[in-house]
């Protein structure tokens, strides 16, 4: 082994892609002090003694740091933010290697062989030493211990290396034997480490590395900071309320201060913050004890305070501990909208929160989607002492999140997951989750339904995942009618001018950030499309949100609208809410005379609902000012009857007219509408447009559909029932297009 006495780093966690891999990725400053090349093998020394792969750093590695995940930080003894010494060592190729296996594997129906072929797999080209863990994903997520390797010491596992496995509670060690018995499952922490003693290969010429001494104790809530993308500063946050009080209490004490009880994580439905409590804990080495409202409350007058505190009892028994409160809001409402029950839990709740141990060892962690229902006597300090809001991540964090899910998938090289991560507005994590898994699934179907191709070669490409964003849709969206159209302009014929104001003032805000800060403007926050009906308002907006490729929420007016006071002011407010989580996006509203009108004209219909509506439409384009990412539409044929109000600057300012079509529109309107028809030769749409005077756009579009009627008409009469079998006879003629216009008339005719 080399002498090096080694570089002192700072741990911090590994990229989402290394996980499970054993790789430490060190910045190009201490590759070089230590004269390391990528590949080589380096001790990682903590309270134990773990090794790892070398890789560069690259520009997440800060000078000082060392980039290790959370199975090297377990072995090595440490957590994120600790100091490790870093030196070469010495590495032979293994001739043997047997690992522990935990004894439920024994129990399902995968016989020895298939596990050791994966585990030879997964491990090839890693380095290993006696008494360390590793999680294989591939293999459901189980923990293995390298129970004996051949030769002593720091080995690599190479495609020669013989990997056998031994389950926990096995009499003695064996290989390839899948009916070997299986027993109980022993102690994770202790088992696996005696195997030197019992039929092992003797040690070679070195002592045992201080990492076999005993191997770190399972994960207990299953998961790591290396599992959650896209929320560092919000992990950061959460780190620094709930490690320092749990690792270092002694710090709180100098500084004659109380740690803080309680963190409340709120957000989206689906952003991580269940994943985030279960990491901290996780590396921590906390005990986690999760509360559900349901298996909490009872019908039985005491006995929900005798459960809640028989939760927090448990928590101190096994401190350090975090006491999780899954949507807490089920429990721990505001005691004037509960019932009995409920404020006495909340009460209760209180009471436990003020009674922790001011040592600090017991954590209390609560996750909610519906932060403003929690009960205020909770929200305050000495309770809840911080809350962080886990939102909707941005593109970058997308692209970390399809990193996590991806890590272990099969990807084909047409495969871009930047370009999956700018296409996926509004995802949170579990609907990235749900991508992936979706793609994955598809794949499979595709590779069953292939004769020529086995599934062990399987992989996920480009396709798989287009078909799989079509049917994944954000969650923060679903209760409106949102999409991402694949309308764009080309399907929009003539309306060149209002085209381009729309692109001024909906896709540069978006795609041109940066130029309009350096100009200090500020981006239009609403534009309002106004003209007679049929021109093409809505297929407008559909357009832009195509161009732009952003969500896309329509709302019709008469929706927002509810008998019962305040519901309709709620719809709107809730509206909003979820465009800003799901921004960037555009709200368009369709009609918006039907629920905007001057509320200053006579008539109305006596119950102010619409008064209410409008006041709170503008207080919410007041708010969606200040976001670059939200821009609201409104189309409305009537705007003389729309509220002033709604039509100053800063709301809806940017006016585009939409009129009747031209000649030369309605040549274009006409070529949009029949490029995919089965025109004959003797069709002039130069003539037809001539003819079409005064037609809107969408009557255009119905003359088109009359013609191809009646050419259908003509050819299921002719041939009846056999009709079709002579579909390639459709042809549309001029005929069809005089009888047409003879049918569908404009509207101002």
């Amino acid at each position: 082994m080399n002498d090096t006495a080694g570089l002192r780093l700072t741990v911090r966690a590994a990229e989402k892609r290394d996980a499970g891999r054993g790789i430490a990725r060190l910045p190009e400053s201490a590759r070089k002090r230590l004269a390391l090349l990528s590949g080589d093998t380096i001790e990682v020394r903590g309270e134990r003694t773990a090794v790892a792969k070398v890789w560069p750093g690259g520009p997440d590695a800060a000078d000082g740091t060392v980039l290790i995940d959370a199975d090297t930080r377990a072995n090595a003894g440490v957590k994120v933010g600790d100091t490790v010494a870093i030196a070469p060592v010495d590495v032979s190729d293994a001739e043997r290697v047997t690992l522990t296996a935990p004894g439920r594997l024994a129990e399902v129906d995968v016989s020895r062989e298939v596990v050791e072929r994966a585990l030879s797999r997964e491990l090839r080209d890693r380095p290993v030493t006696e008494g360390e863990a590793v999680h294989v994903e591939r293999l459901g997520g189980l923990r293995f211990v390298v129970a004996r390797t051949a030769p002593a010491g720091t080995v690599r596992i190479t495609s020669s290396t013989d990997v056998s496995v031994e389950y926990e509670g096995d009499a003695e060690p064996a290989s390839g034997d899948a009916d070997a018995p299986a027993k109980t499952r022993g102690d994770s922490a202790g088992g696996p480490a005696t195997g030197a003693g019992s039929g092992a290969d003797p040690p070679g010429d070195g002592a045992r590395p201080k990492a076999s001494d005993s191997p770190p104790a399972e994960h207990t809530a299953g998961a790591t900071y290396e599992d959650i993308g896209g929320l560092d500063e919000e992990l950061e946050l959460v780190r620094e309320t709930i490690e320092l009080p749990l690792s270092e209490p002694e710090v709180f004490t100098r500084l004659g201060i109380d740690p803080p009880k309680g963190v409340l994580l709120h957000g989206p439905p689906g952003t991580g913050k269940t994943l985030i409590a279960r990491a901290v804990a996780n590396e921590v080495d906390a005990t986690f004890v999760t509360v559900d409202g349901p298996e909490i409350m009872s019908k039985y007058k005491g006995e929900s305070e005798e459960k809640l505190r028989e939760k927090f009892a448990e928590a101190r028994e096994a401190a350090p501990a975090i006491v999780f409160f899954d949507e807490i809001d089920s429990i721990a409402g505001k005691r004037d909208d509960g019932g009995d029950v409920e404020n006495r839990v909340v009460g209760q709740l209180l009471s436990l929160m003020d009674g922790l141990d001011a040592r600090g060892d017991v954590i209390v962690i609560g996750a909610t989607n519906r932060v403003d229902t929690i009960d205020p006597a909770l929200r305050r300090g000495g309770r809840f002492d911080r809350e962080i809001e886990i939102g909707v991540p941005g593109e970058a964090g997308r692209r970390q999140i399809l990193d996590v899910h991806t890590r272990r998938m099969p990807l084909a090289d047409d495969v871009d997951l930047d370009r999956i991560a700018s296409r996926t507005h509004g995802f949170v994590g579990a609907d990235i989750e749900g991508l992936a898994q979706e793609a994955a699934m598809t794949a499979l179907r595709r590779a069953r339904e292939s004769d020529s191709r086995a599934l062990d070669d399987v992989t996920v490409g480009k396709a798989d995942f287009e078909a799989a964003h079509a049917n994944v849709e954000p969650s923060a969206m679903r209760e409106y009618v949102a999409e991402q159209p694949t309308t764009d302009f080309a399907d929009v014929g003539g309306l060149d001018d209002a085209k381009a104001e729309l692109e001024r003032a909906v896709t540069w805000p978006l795609s041109y950030g940066p130029l309009f800060d350096a100009a200090g403007a500020d981006p239009p926050t609403g534009v309002l499309l106004h003209g007679p009906p049929g021109t093409g308002k809505t297929l407008l907006a559909r357009a832009i949100a195509g161009e732009s490729g952003v969500n896309y929420i329509q709302v019709a007016g008469p929706e927002l609208l509810d008998r019962y006071v305040g519901e309709s002011e709620k719809a709107v407010r809730e509206l909003f809410d979820r465009a800003r989580q799901a921004a960037p996006a555009i709200v368009f509203f369709d009609e918006i005379d039907a629920v905007a009108t001057d509320r200053d004209a006579a008539g109305g219909d006596g119950s102010g609902v619409s008064e209410r509506v409008v006041s709170q439409l503008l207080t919410e384009l007041d708010r969606a000012s200040d976001n670059p990412n939200l821009v609201v539409l409104a189309a409305t044929n009537r705007r003389d009857a729309l509220d002033p109000a709604l039509l100053r600057p800063g709301r809806l300012e940017t006016h585009v007219e939409v009129p009747e079509p031209d000649r030369e529109a309605r040549r274009k309107i006409l070529e949009v509408h029949t490029r995919e028809k089965p025109l004959t030769d003797d069709v002039d749409l130069e003539r037809v447009a001539d003819e079409t005077e005064g037609y809107s756009g969408a009557e255009i579009a119905s003359l088109s559909r009359a013609a191809a009627m009646r050419a259908i008409e003509r050819v299921a009469d002719e041939h009846g029932e056999a009709a079709n079998d002579h579909a390639d006879e459709v042809g549309i003629t001029g005929e069809d297009f005089d009888a047409a216009l003879e049918s569908v008339r404009p509207r101002t005719a």
